[in-house]
């Protein structure tokens, strides 16, 4: 992976929150077809960062380049076309409860494409059976199904589109540990299957054990780590330190 290129480059981001700086120049980047993830103590601005590269939220200062792309100064137009290019997996799954999983799944293809119904229906079907869900599952409604397989679906409504870049806010949160290990399988799985680069926010060292290849640590309001596992294990922070002596 050393020699792919940069599909999201993060530098000297501020953010402020009325007098409250929750990061104060933020520098990293992202390569293509790498899993990678954002690691901090809680409030350190994890979340934040990730909605302010997908553009929910606004940054002060800095810059933010998705897919060669300056965030910043990007018109309208552009910025919807942009955001065709990603799906995201919110930690709430965000699914909305009156209509089924398939239709769910179906939302952005029926608002943003001229497909006809055939065809969606033929997209919703894959993307359910590369979730692992079988394809009744997809006539259920949210409230009728685990939270394990919510998860998937919001996941194979993340990818309905085909996006180059798939986030993750914490997406083992609420599983037990053998569906955390499994969606973590599953992730990797689909990474290699669609040619994704995968950004996600995680407290789970499982997890992130078992998934990134990099890494950034937010401390302090800046990044005080970036690079693999093996890496970081080897820089001297207190955070770090604390953080990996709790795996178990």
């Amino acid at each position: 992976m050393m020699n792919r290129k940069k599909i999201i480059e993060v530098s000297n981001v501020v953010t402020r929150f009325g007098k409250n700086l929750v990061h104060d120049g933020i520098d990293l980047h992202v390569n293509e077809g790498e899993i990678y993830g954002f690691l901090g103590p809680s409030g350190c601005g994890k979340t934040t960062l990730l909605r302010e590269i997908i553009m929910l939220e606004n940054f002060q200062s800095g810059s933010i380049e998705l897919l060669g792309q300056k965030i910043e100064y990007i018109r309208m137009r552009a910025a919807q076309r942009l955001r065709m290019q990603w799906g995201v997996l919110f930690q709430s799954n965000a699914l909305f409860t009156s209509l089924t999983v398939a239709e769910n799944i179906a939302l952005s293809l029926q608002e943003y494409t001229n497909l006809s119904q055939e065809t969606i229906n033929d997209i919703v079907a894959f993307k359910i059976d590369i979730v692992g869900l079988k394809q009744f599952d997809g006539t259920l409604y949210p409230s009728e199904i685990s939270g394990g397989m919510k998860k998937k679906a919001a996941l194979a409504r993340a990818l309905v589109m085909d996006p180059k870049i798939l986030f993750l806010d914490e997406p083992t949160s609420g599983l037990d540990p053998i569906s955390a290990r499994e969606f973590d399988t599953l992730i990797v799985k689909l990474r290699d299957l669609l040619n994704l680069t995968v950004v996600m926010v995680s407290h789970d060292l499982t997890s992130i054990n078992n998934t990134l290849d990099r890494m950034a640590v937010i401390d302090n309001k800046k990044v005080v780590a970036e690079g693999a596992l093996d890496e970081i294990k080897k820089i001297k922070s207190p955070f770090i330190e604390r953080f990996f002596n709790n795996e178990k």
